[in-house]
């Protein structure tokens, strides 16, 4: 189903997900919009009047210099995602977070559901600054605010790859569990970054920029400063040594993003406390639905 939107939190919900994962950004009438791309992808989302956003034209239309009107006219779901080729077809366009929790919650509520838990990327970083996101003060912020009048905010987790957002939440939000995300030793490749609708340079910036700095537990912590509640790395580089270095230093470890039955497995193998996956029914067929434990 297409990615962040509202039925496809719903279908997670009624699967047995646990945790919906999602990702915010903020337009420029300061709306907290539910998207993992800071502007209009052109591998799967559509223009008001149905017709394609091009490579070229996509990066123009940051949701940041958009107002929530405008970004809501856009479709997303009726083309498929090219990652995804069983993807359904349905309707639907970005949604608000503040509509989507209500959604859900309402969701659960009238189901008799016990209540899902909220994992959301802060979708910035220090290259986005001004042109596909606001400071990391004033992001935080707005998010809080949304997340605080809905009441949830004993079911979030707030991740990010961004630091900055992680340290101010940090000092400004006790009690708010806090996720670090990490790249790590990523072994994709220039073929399923290509998929993801990435250009030869776009990939080759990538690759180049997992290559640089140190990585793994050790030094990612110490870019941020203080030990957070989550490691989150991704998959390909968890071992067993990682996941027992984590829980030594009392954080839970959720890799990302598994979607293969195989690697599912063989992570759950590792002792990790949860996975980050696009193929929730996938996982709750090996491990279990939520609603039922």
């Amino acid at each position: 189903m297409p990615e962040n939107t509202i039925p496809t939190m719903l279908n997670a919900v009624k699967l047995g997900a646990k945790t919906l994962e999602l990702d915010v950004v903020i337009s420029q009438d300061g709306k907290v919009v539910v998207s993992h791309d800071p502007y209009m992808s052109a591998a799967f989302m559509s223009k008001p009047d149905g017709s394609d956003i091009t490579k070229d034209e996509e990066k123009s239309l940051a949701l940041y210099q958009m107002s929530y009107d405008s970004i809501s006219r856009y479709q997303s779901g009726i083309r498929l995602h090219p990652m995804y080729p069983a993807q359904l077809k349905i309707k639907t366009h970005k949604p608000l977070l503040s509509t989507l929790i209500d959604s859900v919650e309402a969701y659960v509520k009238a189901n008799k559901l016990k209540p899902v838990y909220y994992n959301i990327e802060t979708k910035c970083s220090p290259m986005g600054d001004g042109k596909y996101n606001p400071s990391p003060e004033v992001f935080v912020k707005t998010m809080m605010a949304v997340i605080n009048q809905k009441g949830v905010k004993k079911r979030v987790i707030i991740q990010s790859f961004d630091v900055r957002t992680l340290k101010i939440l940090n000092k400004t939000e006790p009690g708010l569990k806090l996720s670090l995300l990490a790249s790590g030793k990523m072994n994709i490749s220039e073929e399923e970054l290509k998929k993801y609708g990435l250009s030869p340079k776009e990939v080759a910036d990538f690759l180049k920029q997992m290559n640089q700095g140190k990585v793994g537990l050790e030094a990612d912590l110490a870019k941020l400063g203080f030990v957070p509640d989550v490691y989150s790395p991704y998959y390909g580089g968890v071992d067993a040594e990682m996941v027992k270095k984590a829980h030594d230093k009392h954080m839970l470890i959720v890799p990302w993003t598994v979607n293969k039955e195989e690697d599912m497995i063989a992570i759950g193998k590792l002792g990790v406390d949860g996975i980050i996956s696009d193929c929730p029914d996938v996982l709750i067929k090996l491990f279990g639905s939520y609603q039922m434990k």
